[in-house]
Parts: C-alpha cells; structure tokens; sequence
C-alpha cells in the first residue's frame, strides 16, 4: 500500500488493497482514494484532499510523502484519516480538468452539468466522504476536519492563503490557529454557500474545512517542497496529535469575499490585464469587466481581485472581489 500516488498516475490499484502495519490499518477505497485508521483509537477525523485540479502537483506530492510516513512509521496517526486524489486522469495529463472543473459541481452540482468523467467523479468521492463521515465518527463541533489542497493558476502577491466557505456557524479556534501556524498569508472569507468541495464538508457534514492555495502549478518533479514546510509541518501535527509550530511571519491578512465575477454571456470582457496577479488592489470606480452592455466597477473606496480568468466557460466564475477587513467580523469560539 505505500505507492499511493504512483499506483493513481499508473491507473492501477496495488495487490495488496487493504492490512494492518506500524499500528494502522489501511484500505484502498478505489483509484486515489485511501482511508487509514489507528489501531489505538482517535477523537478526530480528517480529510487531506489534493488534485481536484489535475496539474495541482505540489500539493499532490506534498501529500503523498505524508502518506508514505504514515505507511512507514515515520510519523505516528492519532486520528481517523481519509486522503483523496480528485482527478487522477487529469493529473496523468498534466490538465486542470478533461472537460469541466470538477470544484464547480460539489453539493449535487454534478446533476446540472453534461456528463463526462468529472460528473461521475464528484458523484463517486461525494459518496465516498459521505460514507466515511457517517461511520462511528460523531457530528460535533471539532471532531472533523478538511483541508483541500490547491495551487493558484496565476502568481499572487500573497502566495500562501487559505479561502474559508460561508457557513452559519463560528470558524472553529483551532481549524484557525492551525491556519495561523501554517504561515498563511491571508484568509479569504466567502459570504454565499458555494459548490467547491471545502464548502461540501462544512455544509453538509459541519466538517471544519479550508481551502489551501499553495503557490504556483509546475510539473510533477518541478516543485520545491521546502516551499511548504510550513503547511506540511501542521499538516503531520494535526495527523499525529504534535505541537504546533510557532508563526515567525506577520499576522495573517483578512478578506471578505464581497462580489462574484459570474461570465453570463459570450461578449463577456475582464477589463484587467491577463497577466494581473492575485491579492492586487483596485480604486473606487476602476472598470472591471463588461458584458452584455454593463459596465461592473470596483464599489469600494479599495478592492482586491482573486482569480481573474477571462478564459473560464459561460456560468462560471472569472473572479473574485475582496474588501480587507481589521478584524473578524463573525466571532471564532
């Protein structure tokens, strides 16, 4: 069981599909999907999930030398824990998806979208989470975790953030501290339910959840891990119950998600340069985008833009517009 992300680049299942070693037990639950639980017992349970976008392999690999120390012993496992590979054929095609972004369709979405490969996926890891939240692990505040493991498309002025969903109930302090130890740049807060998988987990099965935007896309093989030591590090505390590091960084920036840049129409026209990064500041009154004979322009006295993608397909979204905020404007406890 110790190649996990070589059996899911070969499109093979290994022999050995499930057993007990160095006081764990692990299944295979299909293609890039693994479950392992401690033999001593746990308190939590926790979902790594990496490659939703295919060509997303930092994280992909990031994930796959937890899982061979977990395997090996090297690092010990304290909770119950599911690691997931979302699109395996796209990432042996170094392709962000074969035809349609698969974290645009969680929560049912899939029905609504032309079937292909992605639907079927996120019908089958939707069944899959589902599964393993409802099994022996109790609904309560703090006992269930998800971190979706990204990288940004574009360069960003700030590199390491995280983009928390919209949920009713307070953010969870130690799902905050957690982010706060990995050395995040910002946190990014969505005011509207979305259909991304971290939104997912927390609307449906009140997991604590996090979207984690890692850097930049590069090759398998081409990615500089050192780059995420901070992440890696709370990543393998929180899997074996460790201390956490401490954060050397400035405190972390805070962002409200304030507009959604939805493409309605084929004349759609994103008036900011293509190459613009993430995290760059706009004045009241700058031209954003215009479409079907609207003109959309920064509201705000200053708005920063995430994800500006002209190129995305009608219905979907090219881009997010944030305001910075001073302190939390929903309470954490």
């Amino acid at each position: 069981m110790n190649f996990f992300l070589d059996n899911t680049l070969q499109g093979t299942l290994p022999e050995l599909q499930r057993g007990s070693q160095h006081n764990l037990h692990g299944r295979w639950l299909g293609e890039g999907l693994m479950e392992l639980t401690p033999n001593t017992g746990y308190r939590e349970s926790v979902i790594i999930s990496a490659g939703i976008h295919g060509n997303e392999t930092a994280p992909i690999e990031l994930l796959d030398h937890i899982v061979r120390d977990l395997l090996n012993g090297v690092l010990p496992l304290r909770v119950r824990l599911m690691v997931i590979l979302g699109n395996p054929p796209a990432m042996r095609a170094g392709k962000r998806y074969l035809t349609t972004d698969m974290n645009r369709m969680f929560g049912g979405r899939y029905k609504t979208f032309p079937s292909s490969y992605e639907t079927e996926r996120v019908r089958r890891v939707e069944a899959v989470m589902t599964a393993f939240w409802s099994a022996n692990v109790p609904m309560k505040s703090g006992s269930r975790f998800h971190y979706d493991l990204h990288t940004a498309i574009k360069g960003s002025h700030l590199p390491r953030f995280g983009l928390l969903p919209f949920q009713n109930r307070p953010y969870h302090p130690e799902l905050l501290k957690r982010l706060e130890a990995a050395e995040l740049d910002a946190l990014v807060m969505h005011q509207q339910p979305g259909s991304t998988f971290s939104n997912f987990s927390s609307e449906q099965f009140l997991a604590e959840s996090c979207t984690l935007e890692l850097g930049k896309v590069n090759p398998f093989g081409k990615n500089k891990l050192s780059d995420f030591r901070a992440i890696d590090r709370v990543l393998r505390a929180h899997l074996g119950s460790l201390p956490f590091p401490h954060r050397s960084q400035p405190p972390v920036r805070l962002f409200r998600v304030d507009r959604t840049i939805i493409k309605y129409t084929d004349d759609f026209q994103l008036s900011v340069p293509s190459d613009t990064l993430n995290f760059t500041g706009f004045e009241k009154g700058t031209l954003l985008c215009q479409q079907n004979g609207i003109e959309y322009r920064v509201e705000n006295d200053q708005e920063w833009i995430l994800f500006p993608n002209p190129g995305v397909q009608t219905g979907l979204r090219a881009g997010l517009m944030l305001t910075e905020l001073n302190r939390w404007d929903r309470p954490v406890t």
